[in-house]
């Protein structure tokens, strides 16, 4: 019988060593304030993952600026990290139930020689399936079915990228892993560190660099074309209160980014109506057919569809009590550029 689960009074101390090279900093049942706290004083996998640019949750300066202590602590989870956290300890279990062995939770860990390396294992392995006698740990991992292709010959970037620094933290020669994609799509690999040497390197180089600048103050400057999204979801984070005036320069960065943005509205623009024109084009192509073929195949066709509206303003008046439970209002974010810049700009 498979037990993936140590009793609790077998649980590490925090400063004992539970790795050949990483000591405890935080148990895995202590409190998630306290863990979102404590993995602010290094760099963490996850946090590689944003630092290279593989994570559609932050980037380089999201983590500048986290472990700075300038965002707010992230208390809630997307609804990927939620259900990833649900079905963790049944993937353990699949893991080690396939594998006739047996995992623990650890908790928080940090190199004794690098104290801010850091990273949170997802189990620690009691005895290696395929190197009885060797350290190592197993990373779990929930993705979507569409992200299946991803995982064909092995581990995609990002998760390599977090075995790996995982394994340079606690001095594991390997890492294994765990994924249950879409809903029962199971599979599992093996990182060897050999294989990856020269990228483990680095890697601890790059977080080795961010470090230092967090600790210096030194923001680190993003690649031109750094994914916008985490940027745009940071500077909201940043400043959820805004107020007053900042003055720009003409030829400064801010007034590029204004007419770059008029420009790309503008492109927008042009191309929808050309995308308007040609479907009336299409129309009159079509006639009263409701389909056009080229040769012996379909080219287009028209069909009539429809879709669910709701009026709000009678939902409020009619059924306010409704109009409640069901109506969220949620802010967001919306750039407002004055008529005569417009102008000026279109010009």
């Amino acid at each position: 019988m498979t037990v993936t689960e140590l009793p609790g009074p077998t649980a590490p101390a925090a400063g004992r060593r539970v790795t050949p090279t990483a000591r405890l900093i935080l148990p895995a049942d202590a409190d998630r304030d306290a863990w979102l706290l404590a993995r602010r004083n290094g760099i963490g996998s996850s946090d590689i993952a944003a630092m290279l640019g593989l994570s559609k949750y932050g980037n380089e300066l999201t983590v500048y600026y986290d472990k700075r202590g300038e965002l707010p602590l992230d208390d809630e989870d997307s609804e990927p990290a939620y259900w990833g956290r649900s079905v963790e300890e049944n993937i353990a279990r699949r893991w080690a139930a396939s594998n006739r062995t047996s995992v623990r939770r650890i908790g928080l860990v940090a190199n004794v020689d690098r104290p801010w390396q850091m990273c949170t294992l997802d189990r620690r392995v009691n005895t290696c399936p395929i190197e009885p006698g060797v350290v190592c740990a197993l990373e779990i991992k929930h993705r979507h079915q569409m992200k299946a292709p991803l995982f064909r010959r092995g581990c995609p970037d990002d998760v390599l990228a977090q075995t790996l620094h995982q394994a340079d933290v606690c001095g594991f020669e390997h890492m294994h892993v765990g994924v249950l994609i879409g809903s029962c799509d199971y599979r599992h690999f093996t990182v060897r560190v050999a294989d990856h040497q020269q990228l483990v390197l680095d890697l601890r180089a790059a977080a080795a660099e961010l470090w230092q600048r967090i600790v210096d103050g030194r923001p680190p400057v993003l690649a031109a074309d750094a994914d916008p999204d985490p940027l745009i979801d940071l500077y909201r984070r940043l400043h959820p209160d805004r107020s007053g005036v900042v003055h720009i320069d003409r030829d400064g960065d801010a007034q590029s980014a204004l007419d770059d943005y008029l420009q790309a509205t503008a492109d927008v623009t042009a191309a929808k109506n050309r995308q308007k024109a040609a479907k009336a084009r299409m129309l009159a192509a079509l006639g009263a057919a409701e389909m056009a073929v080229m040769g012996d195949r379909p080219a287009f066709s028209i069909e009539q569809r429809s879709k669910e509206t709701a009026d709000i303003a009678a939902l409020r008046e009619r059924w306010p009590e409704a109009y409640a439970d069901c109506v969220e209002d949620r802010p967001y974010d919306q750039l407002t550029i004055p008529n005569d810049v417009r102008k000026r700009h279109a010009a």
